[in-house]
């Protein structure tokens, strides 16, 4: 997003991490770096944290890397018909020039191998947005079973990758000259300084904004100028940091923790994005099966009642020490002040229902809820 669009970027540790376009940026800038899907990121900023970052973005505005998000591109006679036959959505209810959040799935279990976004340029040309860790076998996947005359690569370094997100994203866009009134989900190749960047009305908040996707070697011109313009309107460069407590504040998933192999889209509630009436896509029988009968576990949202915050890995129970699951995000909401989470929890929890997290040894009450926790819409 869901983002609809999946932080994008699942956890992978690594021995040797790819670099931003930015990196140089970033780090003259002295902005403290972590791995992340693989590669080497901002976590935050000088003279921000975490929490001004995200105060930032739900008040005004923030611009931040992600060009480790993946990119794929699949082209050729019958392109967008392969890859709906392929990914969960439906591509047949979006037009030339919409983005739509899908998943790929595995086919035999249904577990989802990643989510992603996908651009429909035309019937011939579509660009996939997978997250870091994940797009080689995104592009293994679709590449062995591509029919002849379809074309998969891996086109990560053609393009970074820089979200602007916030109530004034549209004028910082109109700061530069740069298209911010179309519908949201829907993007336009636009021009800034020379060079074609694609600019999308999505993103992974809650808040209004865009994700623009410029030429690998013409992201830090268009970095330095959303961050000046950012920066005049209140506004702050943002790190992966702010960017997870403000997804966990929208109850988006997060491949690697919420979602994963070992997770179906109907466990984690995103049988919305599946073209359940579609012939075919990777994983359609088992998720048929799955949604008739029922899920074992469902991906829910937890709301502290007391100073509890929960964190990934810790046990949900019952109040008689039932187990029920397991915390999979975990953060202190800096809108609301109280710990927040998602879980995988038995499916005859339901909401509203009070469990107990183990955190640290200590019992902490929270409430089944479910997401958002915050008052927001990204359209």
């Amino acid at each position: 997003m869901p983002t609809p669009g999946g932080l994008r970027g699942s956890v992978a540790a690594v021995t040797s991490p790819h670099r931003s376009p930015l990196h140089e940026q970033h780090v003259a800038a002295g902005a403290k770096l972590a791995e992340f899907g693989g590669w080497l990121m901002p976590l935050e900023f000088p003279g921000g944290g975490v929490l001004r970052e995200h105060a930032a973005v739900r008040g005004s505005v923030g611009v931040f890397d992600v060009s480790h998000l993946g990119k794929a591109s699949v082209t050729g006679p019958g392109a967008a018909d392969f890859v709906n036959g392929c990914l969960t959505n439906d591509l047949g209810r979006i037009r030339p020039g919409q983005a739509q959040y899908t998943m790929c799935c595995d086919d035999a279990t249904g577990g989802i191998v990643d989510d992603l976004i996908v651009y429909l340029r035309d019937p011939a040309e579509v660009l996939l947005v997978p997250n870091a860790a994940n797009t080689a076998e995104v592009v293994r996947r679709l590449s062995g079973a591509a029919p002849p005359g379809v074309d998969v690569r891996d086109a990560h370094q053609s393009y970074g990758v820089l979200a602007v997100q916030g109530a004034a994203a549209a004028a910082v866009l109109g700061d530069l000259g740069l298209p911010a009134d179309h519908p949201y989900m829907s993007f336009v190749v636009a021009e800034y300084r020379g060079g074609p960047v694609i600019v999308c009305r999505s993103g992974y908040t809650g808040e209004p904004g865009y994700e623009l996707l410029p030429a690998w070697a013409d992201t830090p011109a268009l970095w330095a100028g959303l961050v000046a313009a950012a920066t005049a309107r209140d506004g702050l460069p943002c790190g992966l940091g702010a960017r997870d407590t403000l997804r966990t504040e929208m109850g988006y998933p997060l491949h690697g923790q919420d979602i994963s192999l070992d997770v179906t889209p109907v466990q984690a509630r995103a049988g919305w994005a599946v073209g359940w009436d579609k012939p075919r896509f990777w994983g359609a029988g088992a998720l048929r099966v799955e949604r008739e009968r029922g899920p074992a576990r469902l991906l829910r949202g937890l709301l502290a009642l007391d100073r509890g915050i929960p964190r990934p890995g810790m046990a949900v129970t019952a109040a008689d020490g039932a187990p029920l699951g397991f915390v999979t995000s975990g953060t202190f909401s800096p809108t609301r002040r109280i710990g927040i989470g998602l879980a995988l929890l038995d499916a005859g929890v339901r909401e509203g229902d009070d469990v107990l997290v183990d955190v640290r040894g200590r019992p902490s009450t929270m409430r089944v809820s479910r997401p958002p926790f915050v008052d927001r819409s990204p359209t």
